[in-house]
């Protein structure tokens, strides 16, 4: 049986999808872009805001889902340029603790709404 997880401390969904589903314990996050939820445009700043806007965005679902980043198991990036990993790499250590989550990092020609970075993630709660 499916779950929908939805919060207003996150991006609404933007199309034909919801921020969150869950079946069991597990909880399959979609996709997240740096939009600020109160006004739905994109945060404004460095690329490091932008990453540090999505890993808030996620933090807001995970928790309406009833656990937290920590509880991710995989974690997506997809990044337009991927020589801007290392940066999404020193701001998720700020983030997360070890153990850490199964993760991938992939250069994607397009991000929705013209992101630099987007994030998804399987999470699965105590």
């Amino acid at each position: 049986m499916k779950e929908i997880i939805n919060t207003d401390k996150a991006p609404q969904a933007i199309g034909t999808y919801s921020q969150a589903v869950k079946v069991g314990s597990t909880v399959y996050l979609s996709g997240q872009i740096p939009l600020v939820p109160e006004t739905m445009e994109m945060v404004e700043g460095t690329f490091e805001d932008n990453v540090r806007r999505v890993f808030e965005n996620l933090t807001a679902v995970c928790e309406a889902a009833g656990g937290s980043l920590q509880d991710i198991a995989k974690l997506n990036i997809f990044l337009t340029d991927l020589g801007n990993f290392a940066k999404v790499n020193a701001i998720m250590a700020e983030y997360f603790e070890q153990p850490y989550p199964a993760r991938a990092a992939v250069e994607v020609a397009g991000l929705p709404k013209d992101a630099e970075v987007e994030m998804d993630g399987v999470l699965e709660l105590p």
